[in-house]
């Protein structure tokens, strides 16, 4: 079983001293013996008495006994010799790694102390803000829970890297000390050498113990140990690549149907609970040894992909899933690579459309491949998608390119998004709707804002391919809004729209040009159906976490470009009049989306106002991300620029969120005036900080401020209007 854990006290209470002096005696050790086995002093060796003895005229006993013994003694200095050596890696590898994840955990604590985040002794991450007279300045912004979340990942993160040296050092370490009387000349050369030693062989004992017995047939302890190898190892390409082609492609797939899907259906209980965490294992080391370019892994992957259209039948059955459900099952986890993920798309594509029935008969088979189980369909195209949700670069290549099927070419964008004659029928889940839209909306995420589903890395700037997938996606569902609602798709979507809110912006600007985050999408392009762009925002405006991510980021975009103004002034005639130019257009999205949620909860009855109000805190990550964007207009940092952020968030909370208890309950049209004076509210806030900022008096910044809350008000009248018509 793998060891637990090291905690953050561990890691930093980890004394080196010791292994540094442990280190720098096998040093010693080492060159002594070495010069004992080779004569590397010139002097009397191991080495030079093997040669002594094979050239030497023996007779009689001594020519058998005698210059065996001698030479099997000195191959035995030879092997303590290297033996020595192996331990020195070892030992020397885990000290510059040990100090490397403690300098790095301490990077890690110092950075969000700033942030006013606390690393308690198990590295979980808690708030710490002093009051403002302990500061000594006004008010700190309180960390979010999901800034909280992404502490606590960065923190696990090393803090696993570190039990992951510790756990490889100890193996090797007991490995070589396991016979007390013999020695090996041929250990590990370091950690890395160890790590993929320990991987090839946990891949044989666990490829032959699946090929001579049913997986489905495995103890609850043999799942549990498994499992444990599996999150020791995915990462290892040693271990991956060699479990993969041992089992072979068929092999692999033939595996999971067996040990998922055994006969009598699903398992209950702890096991598929341990079962659910294998199959996201067996995901992510799939996924890594397809990273490899070897041969072997080439011919796997070929494997996989014929055996697409192969049945998999459970025992005494005739009928079975077959090798794209089974592989799709295995995507939904890890970064595949990305001309597998393309090879695969293709191929699965091309049968789907070549099936005589539609998806729904094409893939109704549920025998149980996913955990936790469901009576769903498997649809593959699921785990496909979720594939790409994890692979940016194969996502946006995908979506653009296309598949033959019939010896009809068609775009892969127009079968699996268009709403067209050939369009692809999402099965519906148990719930009605599209079974694989929330994947696919995972995949077009990724392929938009250049970075895995979920990830918490910084997205690189828009490239030209990814900004012009979102003026596809805009454009679609800006004329097709209607398939919106209450739409699984639509939370990524509102992602998208938070993450381009400046190329939107731009886009509703009238020919008065905003700076984009690299390639810009031309919202605001003739070659868009006329209003998609604000029919876009009204369909994608109905779901709850849709509207918080766009209203968060709308608003740190606005307050952006706000601050744009007064970091040059000088240079506008009317700083109130560019001032209402720059927040007009974040005024008709305020205004679009209150129609948006007010037609959600009021007309379509697809989600209640308290929905809304919780996702405004808890998507508030899209105010940080779009002003990381811009971080180079707020000529501040630190402390300084998370108070700004901070201002942010705290405006869109206070202003946008609705007191909808029984006792203020309030008509539509109140609801509505009530949030185009909030709106006026939040930018008059956001223009008086920045001007008073920018070094101007309170009655100029006040003066400046209501004539920003006046912008606000024509333009979100506008946007409402656009909602509603």
């Amino acid at each position: 079983m793998a060891a637990e854990m090291m905690t953050a006290q561990e890691l930093t209470d980890l004394r080196l001293g010791t292994l540094d002096t442990a280190v720098s005696d096998w040093e010693k050790m080492h060159g002594k013996l070495d010069t004992l086995a080779t004569g590397g002093g010139g002097g009397v060796s191991a080495k030079a008495l093997e040669t002594q003895a094979k050239a030497a005229d023996w007779s009689g006993a001594n020519a058998t006994i005698s210059k065996e013994f001698v030479t099997k003694i000195a191959v035995e200095f030879q092997d303590v010799a290297g033996q020595a050596k192996s331990v020195l890696g070892i030992l020397r590898d885990a000290s510059a790694a040990f100090k490397k994840h403690k300098t790095a955990l301490r990077t890690i604590i110092d950075d969000l102390a700033k942030h006013h985040i606390y690393i308690n002794d198990k590295g979980g991450a808690i708030a710490s803000v002093p009051s403002g007279a302990a500061a000594g300045k006004g008010d700190i912004p309180t960390p979010t829970d999901e800034e909280l979340a992404v502490a606590e990942r960065r923190v696990k993160r090393v803090l696993w890297e570190a039990s992951e040296t510790d756990r490889i050092a100890a193996r090797a370490l007991r490995a070589l000390a396991k016979n007390k009387h013999d020695f090996t000349g041929d250990g590990p050369g370091g950690l890395k050498e160890a790590d993929d030693r320990q991987g090839k062989a946990d891949a044989d004992y666990w490829a032959k113990k699946a090929q001579e017995s049913n997986p489905g047939e495995w103890s609850d302890a043999e799942i549990a140990r498994f499992n444990e190898t599996l999150k020791d190892q995915r990462d290892n390409p040693g271990f991956s690549e060699r479990f993969a082609t041992t089992l072979g492609g068929e092999g692999t797939l033939q595996f999971w149907r067996d040990m998922a899907a055994p006969p009598g259906g699903a398992v209950e209980g702890d096991r598929a609970k341990t079962l659910a965490e294998v199959q996201d294992n067996l995901s992510m080391t799939l996924a890594t040894a397809t990273q490899s370019e070897s041969p072997a892994m080439d011919t796997w992957k070929r494997e996989v992909i014929a055996a697409g259209d192969k049945p998999f039948p459970i025992q005494g059955l005739p009928m079975g899933p077959n090798g794209y459900q089974v592989m799709s099952s295995l995507m939904d986890k890890g970064k595949f690579d990305d001309e597998f993920l393309n090879d695969y798309g293709d191929s699965l594509l091309k049968y789907e459309r070549e099936y005589p029935g539609d998806p729904e008969v094409a893939w109704r088979d549920t025998a149980n491949l996913n955990y936790p189980p469901t009576d769903e369909p498997n649809d593959p195209f699921v785990g496909f998608m979720e594939g790409l949700g994890h692979n940016p670069e194969a996502s946006l290549d995908f979506f653009n390119d296309s598949t033959t099927a019939d010896g009809k070419e068609m775009d892969n964008w127009d079968y699996l998004v268009a709403k067209g004659d050939d369009a692809r029928a999402w099965p519906p889940g148990e719930d009605g709707k599209p079974l694989g839209h929330d994947a696919l909306g995972h995949a077009l995420e990724s392929a938009t804002i250049g970075v895995p589903h979920e990830s918490d890395a910084t997205p690189p700037k828009h490239s030209a391919g990814s900004a012009e997938l979102v003026n596809r996606i805009v454009g679609e569902y800006g004329k097709n809004h209607d398939v919106l609602k209450d739409s699984p798709l639509s939370d990524s979507l509102g992602n998208i729209t938070a993450e381009y809110m400046r190329d939107v912006q731009d886009g509703m600007n009238s020919g008065r040009p905003i700076d984009t985050y690299g390639s810009n999408a031309n919202l605001g392009s003739g070659d868009l159906p006329d209003g998609a762009l604000k029919d876009f925002l009204a369909g994608v405006g109905k779901d709850p976490d849709a509207y918080g991510a766009i209203i968060n980021s709308q608003q740190a975009v606005t307050t952006e470009l706000i601050n744009d103004v007064y970091q040059d002034k000088a240079k506008f005639d009317e700083v109130s009049v560019e001032v209402g130019n720059r927040v007009t257009p974040g005024a008709e999205i305020a205004g679009i989306m209150a129609e948006s949620r007010t037609q959600a909860v009021y007309d379509d009855k697809i989600a209640a106002d308290a929905e809304f109000n919780e996702s405004l805190a808890t998507t508030d990550k899209w105010a940080d991300r779009a002003i990381d964007m811009g971080l180079s207009r707020f000529p501040v940092a630190g402390d300084a620029a998370g108070m700004i952020i901070g201002d942010i968030k705290e405006v869109v909370v206070d202003h946008y969120t609705r007191d909808s208890s029984d006792e203020a309950g309030q008509e539509r049209s109140d609801f509505l005036e009530r949030q185009r004076a909030n709106s006026a509210d939040a930018i008059y806030d956001a223009t008086y900080q920045r001007a008073i900022a920018a070094g101007v008096d309170h009655e100029n910044a006040s003066s400046q401020a209501d004539a920003a809350a006046r912008h606000v008000k024509e333009g979100y009248a506008m946007g409402r209007q656009r909602a509603g018509s």
